[in-house]
């Protein structure tokens, strides 16, 4: 057909037209040898092409005209790339698609056609008549006004423009279904279906570093196109069965080294496969069918094979040799990418652990817990440094800490969880809540420094905390903040309030912004609800912070008292939580339970010398009230005993002594106003009796000492 085009022209058709017709000029070599000869014999700067023919040889491009039906007008394919493409005037251009392709690709002609924007260099299949398929790079561009249509200029994918359009497709995510995903749609430009089957430890991030014979797994990551497939194929995500992964291992590593293999018909594939099983898992359909086996391979001494790809195509289109080069240099240049994501997967999977490990199991008696950890993407670069944290304390409160650690990634989840550990360890030592962040924001810009710090550029400076110790005796809350948003706190008649806390710039500030941790004590009954929570559940960029905040206040107030807890939780962020999640989102829910009134008992002594006697005779009256055995109750008077004469002799004011009833145990509580820490030593005793802590030591199964801002609480547990 003629394809030049007038010179007033100016659609899109006629411009791609126009350019064709530049690259192949019309009359042919004799054309071109007179405007050579014209010039006085000198060279010509542009090559002129021995014949037509020969000067289409290279051209791939190629230009189609559709009316608003999307019916075909006008073409320029004659480039002898495009043989085979049934593109008639007056058929419609989605009879060149594979079938799979056309609600896609006619819903982008519609919108160019609707919205005049042109959709730019979409990777597309083209099916000749023979049943072969044709890649090219499609572009959809509306016409120009006044005319009405569009123009699709396809370029038909050379193997240098593939190959590199391939490798810069398959490097653009770190997820390695993804990075699968990609590569076999890479692929199928070689054949009808494309599959990458990787080895399972590629697969779940661990290093393979060898390949032994005992351990050959293979997990199928990607396949294409997508499409019912017959039964027992093995299709994306699923497992191959054991002898299909050990006949693809060891066809692609014959002579222990990796290599390509090409098995060229359905016989052959018979002949190779053997079992009706592993035909049924690896054969894409009953028609005959030929494939290419090529190793992902990692470079190294020895090379590391990652897994396999696999393109099958008709018997009848056998692979030429300088089809399987280029497979093998497609699949060669992306392994790596594999392997990068490999090791991405790996990231997430330490980071999601470490998150989860520090997840609250369980709340005890005296407190219920629930927690929601949501990461703001799916990958390890979006799991970010916020944590929340639950213990119960030896002295029988409970600690509820929730923190936020600045940035994402490995490093923010290391530093998560070294102030996690820290601060457990802290708390449970007995410090109080304002003295455990002291020693969190020493830790913090410590990690700040460069010859000690956990990662090199990434600064843990500005990360916020906040801890709250529950007692469920006395029903109150100890809380202090280092730069955390407010709690929120739900009392048993449904009211929510917002808890008063006063500002701190968090954790690492410079020496000049530090200020004091304050603790901050808060009533809290048995049915009041404690939330705690990060930044990325209550910010939204349409509202404020403060609303923010009320509208979590507001979900919280209506979780129910019988309401399941860790349900309620994932209501509220489910109804909080942005749809696009630009952070993590952090919920940690507390409802206090404490104790009964008669499982506690508070007695205040003078600090004279009968106070040990005094304390021995009350306590003996409660025990059996309570009715506990003979022998404990033998042994919680001498050991109530020995703390308060210690209390007496090393310690002014009056003394406390509590006593509770907890689980399968008894709490033994004994306060004064001294700030020295008694210690158990080897050779010196605390008394002339020789006893002292050697006797708390022997009678209790574990014991302590907590800071109050009055002096000290020396506890002990005794088994019941």
């Amino acid at each position: 057909m003629d394809s030049t085009p007038s010179p007033s022209s100016s659609s899109p058709f006629d411009l791609v037209s126009s350019a064709l017709g530049r690259y192949i000029p019309r009359g042919g070599a004799a054309a071109g040898a007179g405007r050579a000869q014209a010039q006085g014999g000198g060279t010509s700067r542009q090559r002129v092409p021995d014949s037509p023919a020969a000067g289409r040889q290279d051209q791939i491009l190629g230009a189609v005209n559709l009316d608003r039906d999307l019916r075909i007008t006008r073409r320029n394919l004659d480039a002898p790339v495009f043989e085979g493409l049934d593109a008639v005037d007056g058929s419609p251009f989605v009879d060149l698609l594979p079938p799979g392709d056309v609600p896609t690709v006619t819903r982008r002609l519609r919108q160019v056609l609707e919205t005049g924007e042109a959709h730019v260099a979409r990777i597309q299949r083209l099916r000749r008549g023979d049943g072969s398929e044709l890649v090219v790079s499609m572009s959809i561009l509306p016409a120009a006004v006044p005319q009405e249509g569009l123009t699709v200029s396809v370029i038909a994918m050379a193997r240098r423009l593939h190959l590199y359009a391939a490798e810069t497709a398959i490097g653009t995510s770190l997820d390695i279904g993804d990075t699968a995903q990609s590569l076999a749609q890479s692929l199928l430009a070689w054949g009808e279906v494309a599959a990458i089957d990787l080895d399972f430890a590629v697969w779940t991030g661990e290093g393979v570093t060898g390949q032994g014979k005992g351990r050959i797994r293979l997990r199928r990551a990607a396949l294409v196109p997508d499409r019912a497939w017959p039964d027992g194929y093995v299709t994306a995500g699923h497992d191959l069965p054991g002898d299909a992964s050990r006949l693809l291992a060891h066809a692609v590593q014959r002579a222990d080294a990796p290599q390509a293999i090409v098995i060229p018909d359905r016989e052959a594939v018979e002949r190779v496969l053997g079992s009706p099983r592993v035909m049924r898992a690896l054969v894409p359909g009953d028609r005959s069918a030929g494939v290419a086996c090529i190793p992902l391979v990692l470079d190294g001494a020895p090379p590391v094979v990652l897994g396999v790809a696999e393109v099958w195509r008709r018997s009848d289109r056998p692979f030429r040799d300088s089809e399987l080069l280029d497979l093998q240099e497609l699949v060669a240049r992306t392994a790596h990418h594999v392997d990068l994501a490999r090791q991405h997967q790996r990231e997430h999977t330490q980071v999601l652990a470490l998150q989860r490990r520090l997840l609250p199991r369980r709340g005890g008696d005296t407190i219920e817990i629930a927690s929601i950890y949501q990461p703001a993407t799916p990958d390890s670069a979006g799991v970010g440094g916020d944590w929340v944290n639950s213990f119960p304390l030896p002295d029988g409160r409970t600690a509820l800490v929730v923190g936020d650690v600045v940035g994402h990634g490995l490093g923010a989840a290391a530093t998560m969880g070294q102030l996690s550990m820290e601060a457990r360890a802290l708390l449970s030592a007995g410090l109080a809540p304002d003295e455990v962040l002291e020693h969190l924001d020493e830790t913090v810009t410590l990690l700040d420094e460069p010859e000690s710090g956990l990662a090199a550029g990434y600064s843990a400076l500005g990360s916020t905390c906040c801890i709250a110790l529950y007692d469920p005796v006395s029903h109150r809350l100890a809380l202090s903040s280092a730069g955390h948003l407010p709690p929120v706190l739900v009392c048993p008649d449904g009211r929510a309030r917002t808890l008063a806390v006063r500002p701190h710039p968090g954790l690492g500030a410079e020496f000049a912004l530090r200020e004091p941790f304050d603790v901050h004590t808060f009533d809290a009954p048995p049915g009041s609800l404690l939330a705690l929570y990060t930044d990325g559940l209550v910010e939204d960029p349409a509202v404020s912070i403060d609303e923010g905040i009320g509208r979590l206040a507001d979900a919280v107030s209506k979780v129910h008292p019988w309401d399941a807890l860790q349900q309620a939780a994932r209501h509220v962020v489910a109804a909080l939580a942005p749809p696009r999640q630009r952070d993590d989102v952090t919920l940690l829910l507390a409802r206090m339970i404490g104790y009964r009134k008669g499982d506690t008992a508070t007695w205040r002594l003078p600090a004279r010398d009968d106070a040990p006697a005094r304390a021995r005779a009350q306590v003996r009256a409660l025990l059996r009230q309570w009715r506990i055995r003979d022998d404990t109750r033998d042994n919680v008077s001498l050991l109530v005993s020995e703390l308060v004469t210690n209390a007496v002799r090393f310690a002014a004011g009056p003394v406390t002594v509590r006593l509770i009833r907890a689980g399968q145990g008894l709490l033994c509580e004994v306060g004064d106003t001294g700030n020295g820490r008694p210690r158990l030593s080897r050779g010196g005793l605390l008394d002339d009796g020789g006893r002292g802590l050697h006797v708390v030591h022997r009678l209790t199964t574990r014991w302590g000492v907590r800071w109050t801002d009055t002096g000290k609480v020396v506890w002990a547990e005794v088994a019941r």
